[in-house]
């Protein structure tokens, strides 16, 4: 039976609230309308500052309820926009925005922001968040969860695909052979970073200040040797490893670089992660999703670098902007309906879980 779900999604960039209207059924996830809302600037910062270790509980807790109410005012004014009553949405699939994601600690955890209950109660629609929570507790990563979704979206490919989808960090879902996948490392992170820290942009509009520059080969060799990208899957991680103080710590003894000189070199330092993993794959097809898809030179790189055929989502008739969104749509709809997302091969856990808290509406 067919049902609609809407996915909301704030990714690690900070960049924005994606929210897309899935319908679903057992077979089929149809995209219906989506849209992105921007995220305030003073709230982004706040967010920033508590990652980086500057704040205190209560900031933590009034940052849980200040985004609980920007993403329902988010949904919304989408539901007004496209004239939805809140009795056709099955359920709303709420990731949240990640704090800290500390799978392998000694007592293992990952936090997401963003509080459901206010959720559910400013839109009157049951919302299911808190993924990561079981499969952690099954002695999983807890994430990525995209992989999931997307064996079951790509179900139909005939060649050895893999998708790749390229936020503020980088993951990887393999569909052929041994179903797996990971987090690669950095996506957009830095490079997001260093447009801020240098041009006050918020991100390289198609690569452009990274083509201008040549990319430095010892630092971009010093920053490919870093331990995570050696280590072997399952693996997650986040902003609580690839941030300022890790690019600071590379950066050390290259001050007499151009900006445009390291914002090409963390643009391959990019690349060249990605090109390594795909590469040691037999994928033939790597499609791509996520804010990365829309950076041309990053394409273009990828391209030269991966020996699979790259290509964006789009391509095949899938927005990539808004295929995350889609996927916790899905993942709501398995929640409701009481199905495990088969995950254990991705993220090492003792089983598959039923994944998601229920945040019923009144």
């Amino acid at each position: 039976m067919k049902e609609l779900y809407l996915g909301v999604m704030s990714g690690t960039s900070l960049d924005g609230i994606d929210i897309a209207l899935c319908e679903i059924d057992d077979t089929h996830c149809k995209l219906f309308a989506s849209a992105e809302y921007p995220f305030p600037g003073v709230l982004k910062e706040e967010i920033l500052k508590l990652i980086a270790g500057f704040g205190t509980l209560r900031h933590i807790g009034e940052c849980h309820s200040r985004l609980g109410l920007l993403f329902a005012e988010c949904i919304n004014d989408f539901l007004k926009t496209n004239a939805l009553h809140v009795k056709s949405i099955h359920a709303i699939g709420l990731h949240g925005q990640t704090l800290w994601h500390a799978p392998d600690s000694l007592y293992p955890f990952s936090m997401q922001l963003g509080n459901p209950n206010i959720v559910a109660a400013k839109t009157g629609i049951t919302t299911v968040a808190d993924f990561r929570g079981k499969d952690i507790a099954n002695g999983g990563q807890g994430a990525p969860f995209a992989p999931a979704f997307h064996q079951f979206l790509f179900a139909d490919t005939q060649e050895n695909t893999a998708v790749l989808n390229i936020g503020g960090m980088a993951n990887i879902s393999l569909l052929f052979h041994d179903f797996g996948g990971w987090d690669v490392g950095c996506g957009n992170v830095l490079i997001d970073m260093w447009m801020q820290k240098t041009q006050s942009q918020n991100y390289d509009a198609e690569g452009a200040l990274a083509k201008s520059g040549e990319p430095h080969e010892v630092l971009l060799a010093q920053m490919l040797r870093d331990d995570y990208f050696d280590k072997k899957a399952p693996k997650s991680t986040g902003r609580e490893y690839f941030n300022a103080a890790w690019l600071e710590k590379n950066l050390r003894g290259f001050e007499h670089l151009s900006d445009a000189q390291i914002q090409r070199t963390l643009l391959e330092l990019t690349a060249h992660s990605i090109a390594n993993d795909v590469n040691a794959t037999q994928a033939t097809q790597l499609i791509i999703c996520g804010g990365g898809a829309k950076n041309s030179f990053l394409m273009q790189r990828l391209s030269a670098l991966c020996r699979a055929k790259v290509l964006p989502s789009d391509a095949l008739g899938i927005n990539s902007d808004f295929l995350e969104a889609m996927a916790f749509a899905w993942f709501a709809k398995k929640r409701i309906h009481q199905e495990p997302l088969l995950l254990k091969k991705v993220t090492g856990a003792q089983k598959d879980s039923i994944a998601g808290a229920i945040y019923a509406a009144d």
